[in-house]
């Protein structure tokens, strides 16, 4: 193996540095100068935010294949690492409460570990890459949507997370064992070259179930129903991180998949389909959003029809049009959801940790 590979990675290789210090200063540091954990990893991760933008290998790929960097790759991450940027300020004074003393290392290295798995989901061209990053963004998000765990609601909505979590898995797995069995890879561009070749039963049955695994993460209807308890549960800034840095990174992977896997398949057989769920989402979410009485669950649904506005760009006209339109809308999307959650995590801490309307 050549291990030079791994030089073609600077955005995951940064990444993972900034964890690595953020571990050894919450490791060795003493007690007194834990106080500054919180500033410290905003200061870190500020600079790699800054650096990626400079220093990034735009086109390349690794691993035979398996994983690649283009412009749209770069991109997507670098609006990611702005969105966790702003997740990591606005969570500053909550990380320094007295609650928060022992346990901040661990919120903030679980927070980066997260993004390291949406990393490998967007530059995965391999379906074994993808699953490995989905399942490293998945798994630490439910200890830390089970964070607060003196109160209850924190502790349903992490089990409740995390059976969707199993259960949606469970669904894409499935697909991709269909997959498999026609294609005999599982590589994006071996499958997309037999999807034109044939569009039988068994793989439109394939493609039902990839949708429905991912539908889940993105909160799609019918898929939605986990997310209002969920975001209620879970602290604000968890909160915030899975209204947005996750529903961005899904997003564009899915898109990936839609198009540069399944694209003829898609517009034969389940564009029509995607479609009726735009709408369905758009519509459900919007119209449940207005009999909310609590803020978190509000934006829950909110951010449920922004999933259905965010699909619109992945049926537009054309690959290059909808990756614009996608990265545009994420990122007004980051800036504009986490000035709401910044209000209600200022409303949260002056009011008891109350956030009804």
């Amino acid at each position: 193996m050549d291990y030079s590979q791994f030089l073609s990675m600077p955005q995951e290789i940064g990444l993972l540095g900034v964890f690595l210090l953020v571990f050894l200063y919450d490791t060795f540091l003493s007690k007194k100068a834990q106080n500054a954990l919180p500033l410290f990893t905003c200061v870190a991760f500020g600079i790699f935010t800054i650096a990626n933008v400079f220093l990034c290998d735009a086109n390349c790929s690794i691993f035979g294949g398996m994983f690649v960097n283009t412009s749209a790759t770069v991109a997507i991450k670098a609006i990611l690492n702005i969105g966790m940027l702003i997740v990591l300020i606005q969570s500053v004074k909550w990380a320094n409460s007295e609650y928060m003393t022992v346990r901040r290392g661990e919120f903030y290295e679980l927070l980066l570990l997260t993004l390291f798995g949406m990393y490998f989901m967007i530059s995965a061209r391999h379906f074994l890459m993808f699953v490995i990053g989905l399942e490293t963004a998945s798994l630490p998000l439910a200890a830390l949507i089970a964070f607060e765990k003196n109160r209850y609601e924190s502790h349903e909505a992490a089990a409740k997370y995390l059976f969707t979590a199993i259960f949606s898995s469970a669904l894409f797995m499935m697909g991709l064992s269909f997959v498999y069995a026609l294609a005999g890879s599982l590589y994006f561009s071996d499958i997309a070259a037999m999807v034109t070749g044939e569009q039988s039963t068994m793989l439109i049955i394939a493609l039902a179930f990839v949708i429905a695994g991912v539908g889940f993460k993105l909160s799609l209807v019918p898929f939605h129903l986990w997310t209002a308890d969920v975001y209620q549960g879970a602290p604000t800034p968890v909160t915030g991180y899975l209204s947005v840095i996750s529903k961005g990174a899904a997003a564009f992977a899915f898109m990936v998949i839609l198009t540069q896997v399944f694209g003829s398949l898609y517009t034969v057989a389940w564009k029509w389909m995607l479609y009726a769920l735009i709408v369905l989402t758009i519509t459900l979410g919007n119209l449940f959003a207005i009999r909310q009485r609590n803020m978190k669950r509000f934006l829950a649904f909110s951010s449920i029809s922004q999933a259905g506005y965010i699909m619109l760009a992945i049926i537009g006209a054309n690959y290059a049009a909808s990756l614009s339109a996608l990265m545009y809308y994420v990122l007004v999307y980051i800036v504009a959801n986490m000035c709401v959650f910044a209000i209600i995590s200022v409303v949260e801490q002056n009011n008891n940790g109350k956030t009804e309307i």
